[in-house]
């Protein structure tokens, strides 16, 4: 295991220096995207951010306003898994390096080569808040608070583990295909 100190925007390089089971600390921009901004993003002719070398984040932030600024009070993952079909077209057509969530995603083969996958641990919300310097914008607010995609300036947000690394490995499925050798020598 290594451990990566790592800045945005990610290049491939450093990408591809990430391992399964390697930690992460990131620092720079991330946006936030779930559902209705995945389906958004892929109708759209032209969107108002730039994925190019992103980070993408599962998550539905808790944000309040405070004196014409936006601060964060909560910022834990989603699962990433239901956004499956979305995110592996998001790949396809734009040039993002990394997402960050919770439980595995199984688009490994789309990831080979291009992006990681970096589980973040679900109930920390409160803790991952500490890690955001500020919001640096918000898009698509007409689609609600947690669906919006914020834009947020992250300090050594982690420790993040790579669950999936751009070599095709998914530390998700070993364990999946462990557990079910155990449980074939249990029955």
């Amino acid at each position: 295991m290594t451990i990566h100190h790592l800045s945005t925007p990610l290049t491939l390089p450093a990408v591809a220096r990430l391992h399964a089971g390697d930690l992460v600390y990131l620092s720079g921009t991330v946006m936030t995207v779930r559902d209705r901004a995945c389906n958004r993003i892929l109708g759209a002719s032209d969107i108002p951010f730039d994925l190019e070398n992103a980070v993408i984040y599962h998550c539905g932030p808790i944000v309040r306003e405070v004196d014409g600024s936006w601060e964060v009070i909560a910022a834990g993952p989603t699962t990433s898994s239901r956004l499956n079909s979305q995110t592996a077209d998001i790949l396809d057509r734009f040039g993002v390096h990394a997402i960050i969530g919770k439980g595995g995603m199984s688009i490994a083969d789309a990831m080979r080569d291009r992006c990681a996958y970096l589980a973040y641990t679900g109930g920390c919300a409160a803790v991952a808040a500490d890690h955001i310097d500020s919001v640096r914008g918000v898009n698509w607010i007409d689609l609600g608070m947690a669906e919006a995609v914020w834009v947020l300036e992250m300090r050594d947000f982690g420790p993040l583990i790579v669950g999936i690394d751009s070599h095709g490995r998914n530390l998700f499925d070993e364990v999946q295909r462990r557990a079910e050798k155990r449980l074939l020598a249990v029955v």
